[in-house]
């Protein structure tokens, strides 16, 4: 069986998934506002291995629940929400090998800004970042950045293709290959003739400028992208280097994961040039029972009223207006439309708001997975086995004792079976995660950017 792809999942907030456990005394979630807690996660991560850790980001507050954020103020759901960028540096300085998932919404960032921003990064990072590449689910956060609603659904894929046509021209078509001279003597930095203005003017974007960082180690950042809807499935399978899915059902996650990969094929890439990896929160104890206790503990510190402000965010509708076990009905709006169908259309039936508050408590709409040390290796092994993903992104729930409990006693089993690397390779993120360049080549579309001279 092939290795697992280990990647940490959070965000630069305190209740990200699990809403409301940042209240158990042990979480030390709300200190993220000091580097050191971020620089001693990121040291916990490489110590157990991880390759990559995933920070995700939303513009916006969730202020659908009740008509208004009245809820996710109590909460803490997402709010406050620090810049995820920021603290990459910090962590990159005490690590040698841990990657870095850096979400940026393309409707909202600038490309020229962006992509400075980016390739910095991977500069200061010795060429460890990735992109998640999001449009964005809240309607607050259109209003945020100064729009009256948000770009219809569709569309912003459609901008999300333009958007990465120009970040390829610019990260891998502006400077060419054995442009910088760094020649003292002759005092020449670059040669001029090797460095290109990027001149475009499209549909939704238009800028005329010279990339203003060097070439960076991987030039373009390994692409991360989560879009479920068929649309976002076609993107991803054009763009993507890693593609991340939810569920709980591995029959429909292996559809999922088959579809992602047919699509690729119909790009003129190979399967497997696409990654994919599952959301997944663990809870794991030395035996079953204690797994099972801990669960119950955190269970007691969930906020229903917070699940629910976060889920009716996510979904674009008010689950205030529904009794506790209504069964919610499909409504179409331009937020996250998978959820909505898998909530109002799933096999298993449409949930309620009880059901939504109760089975999404510690792990939104992540795989759950609660057992001993053993259980939760097989289980992991079987997800693996059946469903063709390549490894797992594991939020956390508690930091860092969840966390730690990865480390400390489920990596550790894993190698023991083969399905965990027990060393580091050395090279940029992209080849550590793909054996391959540092830079993405033919057939990817950024090889296209790139110039031929």
């Amino acid at each position: 069986m092939k290795q697992m792809i280990l990647s940490a999942l959070d965000m630069s907030c305190v209740g990200f998934l699990a809403q409301g456990v940042w209240t158990h005394p042990a979480d030390r979630s709300t200190e993220l506002n000091s580097l050191d807690y971020w620089m001693d996660y990121a040291k916990l991560l490489e110590k157990g291995m991880f390759d990559t850790m995933f920070l995700a980001d939303t513009i916006g507050s969730y202020d659908v629940y009740g008509g208004n954020m009245d809820a996710a103020v109590r909460g803490g759901v997402q709010l406050p929400m620090n810049d995820p960028s920021v603290v990459v540096s910090g962590m990159a300085a005490v690590t040698k090998h841990l990657g870095f998932g850096i979400t940026g919404n393309l409707v909202y960032e600038k490309p020229y800004l962006f992509a400075r921003r980016m390739s910095t990064l991977d500069h200061m990072t010795g060429g460890r970042v990735g992109w998640n590449i999001v449009t964005g689910i809240l309607a607050s956060g259109a209003r945020a950045m100064g729009q009256e609603k948000m770009v219809p659904h569709d569309e912003r894929y459609d901008m999300g293709d333009e958007y990465l046509e120009l970040m390829y021209s610019i990260w891998e078509g502006s400077w060419d290959e054995g442009a910088v001279k760094l020649d003292r003597e002759a005092g020449l930095f670059a040669d001029p003739d090797k460095v290109h203005k990027v001149v475009h003017d499209g549909k939704y974007f238009r800028m005329e400028a010279v990339h203003p960082c060097m070439p960076s180690p991987q030039r373009t950042p390994v692409l991360l992208q989560a879009g479920a809807s068929g649309r976002g499935k076609q993107f991803a399978a054009t763009h993507a280097e890693c593609v991340f899915v939810n569920g709980s059902s591995k029959d429909s996650i292996a559809a999922n994961v088959a579809d992602i990969r047919r699509r690729a094929v119909g790009q003129g890439r190979r399967p497997h040039d696409v990654k994919v990896l599952a959301g997944a929160t663990i809870i794991v104890g030395r035996t079953e029972k204690e797994a099972q206790e801990k669960a119950a503990e955190y269970r007691r510190h969930a906020s229903p009223e917070a699940v629910l402000a976060h889920a009716s965010g996510g979904l674009g509708i008010d689950l205030s207006r529904y009794p506790l076990d209504e069964p919610i009905r499909y409504e179409e709006n331009d937020s996250n439309r998978t959820a909505m169908e898998n909530l109002t259309r799933g096999k298993d039936g449409a949930y309620t708001p009880r059901r939504i508050a109760e089975e999404m408590a510690l792990s939104a709409r992540n795989l759950l997975i609660i057992g001993s040390v053993d259980q939760v290796v097989v289980e992991l092994a079987d997800w693996m086995e059946k469903t063709d993903i390549d490894g797992f992104n594991i939020a956390r729930l508690i930091m860092p004792d969840t966390t730690r409990d990865l480390v400390e006693l489920v990596v550790p089993a894993l190698q023991e079976r083969g399905l965990v690397k027990r060393d580091y390779s050395d090279g940029t993120l992209r080849e550590k995660l793909f054996g391959a360049g540092a830079r993405l080549e033919a057939p990817h579309p950024a090889a296209n950017a790139r110039s031929q001279s």
